[in-house]
């Protein structure tokens, strides 16, 4: 996958790096991809207030996410994700940022009903900022 879609998706679940999960003494995660901690994570974790989307609706909620020593960890824990889990084959088998994008929203990775179309205006703006050329 190019890199520009995957730094891409890590800028917009940080905010471009700017809203890192944080635990309670305010130590980050690392967590770039908000990568929550379902029920076969058994590493760290650190619960944080985020919003998810039931029925449409925006809704507050705490939950767990995965907590990384490093970024170049949370990075390697997305890609064992994407390639190990069925829920995520059109995303690794992408041709396009738009089918990157699709396949993350078709997989179930946020609640977020506009996921996709959010994320491939993020790998837009990134692809123009750095190389000026389009997806």
């Amino acid at each position: 996958l190019p890199a520009a879609w995957v730094v891409g998706q890590a800028a917009l679940e940080s905010g471009w790096g700017q809203r890192d999960i944080r635990d309670a003494q305010g130590n980050p995660s690392h967590n770039l991809f908000g990568i929550k901690a379902g029920k076969g994570w058994t590493g760290r974790t650190v619960a944080a207030m985020t919003t998810e989307y039931v029925d449409g609706v925006a809704r507050k909620s705490v939950e767990l996410f995965r907590r990384y020593e490093s970024y170049a960890e949370a990075f390697a824990d997305w890609a064992t994700l994407m390639a190990a889990n069925p829920r995520y084959r059109q995303v690794v088998q992408a041709g396009s940022a738009r089918e990157f994008a699709e396949g993350l929203e078709k997989g179930g990775y946020a609640t977020d009903p506009a996921y996709g179309t959010k994320l491939k205006q993020t790998i837009g703006s990134l692809l123009r900022a750095v190389t000026g050329q389009r997806q």
